[in-house]
Order: C-alpha cells, then structure tokens, then sequence
C-alpha cells in the first residue's frame, strides 16, 4: 500500500509503472495499492503504464468528521467539552475546508484559546455561550490560514501577540506548503504572470502563432530592469482568464466555480483585489505570493 502515491511523480520515471507491473514483474500473487488526494489522470505518466482500476471515496459528512476529530481530546478536559470545542470549529471551517488533516490541525492549533476562559476561571466547561464569543474572532483569523500548513502552533501564538496588521502572515516560510484545488494552483501562476509580464507581452508568450515582435526602443531601455524589483502589478480579470485558458492543457468555461475558487485565493491573501469590486470595468486583482512559492505548486 503506497500512501500519497503522486509522491512517486518525483521519482525515476520508470518506478509508478514498475508499481503497477509487480505482479508480471515478480510472478507473485502481489496487489498493488496506491492511495492518493489527487484523481490518476493528473500523475499518469506520459510514457504510458498499465491502468488500474479507480475507486472514489467520497468526502466525511460533518457527523463523521464531528466523530473522528472528538476523539482526540486531551485527558485533562472532558469528552463533552472538547465535543463542543469540535461542533464549533466545524460550524466555522466546514463550508470552506473538509480536509480531515487540515481540520485536525485547526483543531489543536484553536484549542488553547478556547480554554482560556476555563483556564482564567472566567467560565466553566458548560458555559458554551461565553467560550463561543471568545473563540470566534481568533476563529475569524484562522479562516485566513486555511491550507497554508506551513504555520505551526507557536507561530500563530506570535502572530496574534503582534500588534500589526493580523491579515499580514509575518515571519511565516512565504507559504513554502500549500495544498490547492487543481484549477486553483493555475489560476495562481496565471495570476503571477499577469502581475509580472507586461500586457504587451501576452501575445508573445501565450499565442502558438504570434508573428514577429520587433524591439522598440522603449523596451531596449528596459529590458534590464527586473520586474520583480519593481513589484506585482495589478491586472483585470479577463487578461486572468485568457492567460488560464492558454496554459491549461483541456478546455476550462468559466464557470461559478472557477470565480469562487478566485475569491478563495483573495481570503486566502495569495491574492489581492485593488479597488473596488464595483467599478464599471470589473474587478482588478494582484498576485501576493513569491517565485518560489510559484515553482513549488507549479511541479
């Protein structure tokens, strides 16, 4: 049984289908399972291997998740008041993020804070009331870390001390993890060569038959200044659409769910919207995040 099985996309190209052989490899009674967050056909190799039969799990419901994350509480609470602790969480984070890993790391990086009242004798393990309205605003800032694994308990105790702005994430690993739906990751490198290549150079970089661009003097005289010196800049949502539709591989409509996974990299802060989502030429957005970070999702 081989856990996060697209791990083996790193590797030497012939080990997944060698996986997939083993039993005609070894003539053995051996079975071959490959678990995995990610569909086959996003870590198939191109080489082409032996298919193996697909099964889907499906998501927990929010009862299994309420049953499976209650059962880690710490002994020195009880069963009940950790049960409550959970139902909360899930009421906050359930809509936006039904990760069992990611919740059960929520879930110990919140936990403190809402002993607090307890642990200052302000409140008693029943008093849901007054622990929820001391919890929420901690859990209101906590939405905004969603998926970036990289924060551990001790950092977000230090971000919360800090006097400046809480949406900031100061001193973190510039969201050196992150785990993103499939077309989110796209629209974040599309968004990143929107900020950092000139509009004019669209037609260049993302037509198959672009024709020949001859040099201007302009572009002579800058063509040595790093764009990354000068800072992400602000791009329209059609020009991110139309870089999405040209490095995507199969065909994307636009449809709801690629503009609420836009908006969920806004919460997220890998992206900023500047201006006003109102203005008459639609919204304009900035890409956040570092070259690194875009290396990383992008492999």
């Amino acid at each position: 049984v081989l856990d996060r099985a697209e791990q083996l996309r790193e590797m030497e190209a012939n080990i997944l289908p060698a996986f997939l052989r083993l039993q005609e490899l070894t003539d053995r009674n051996v079975t071959v399972v490959l678990l995995s967050e990610i569909v086959w056909e996003l870590f198939r190799p191109n080489t082409g291997c032996f298919e193996p039969f697909t099964l889907y799990f499906p998501d927990y419901s929010i009862g299994h998740l309420q049953k499976i994350l209650s059962q880690n509480h710490p002994p020195e609470y009880s069963a009940d008041f950790y049960a409550a602790y959970i139902n909360i969480l899930l009421g906050v984070f359930y809509m936006v993020c039904r990760d069992l890993k990611e919740l059960q790391h929520l879930a110990v990086l919140n936990f403190s804070k809402y002993c607090e009242p307890v642990v200052r004798g302000e409140a008693n393990e029943r008093d849901t009331r007054k622990l929820w309205k001391n919890i929420e605003p901690h859990l209101k800032k906590a939405m905004q870390t969603v998926y970036l694994r990289e924060i551990s308990s001790s950092q977000w105790e230090r971000l919360q001390r800090d006097d400046g702005e809480p949406g900031q994430l100061k001193g973190l690993s510039a969201h050196t993890h992150v785990e993103l739906p499939y077309y989110s990751k796209f629209l974040l490198i599309a968004a990143y060569l929107a900020s950092y290549n000139p509009v004019r150079t669209d037609k260049r970089f993302f037509l198959k038959h672009h024709g020949k661009i001859r040099k201007t003097n302009f572009m002579k005289k800058h063509e040595k200044t790093s764009n990354h010196l000068l800072g992400p800049k602000p791009f329209p949502l059609d020009r991110l659409l139309a870089i999405l539709y040209s490095i995507v591989d199969n065909r994307v409509a636009p449809t709801a769910n690629i503009f609420s996974q836009i908006t969920s990299l806004v919460t997220l802060q890998l992206l900023s919207m500047v201006g006003h989502n109102d203005q008459l030429d639609g919204p304009r957005y900035k890409c956040t995040v570092s070259l690194d970070f875009i290396r990383a999702i992008a492999r």
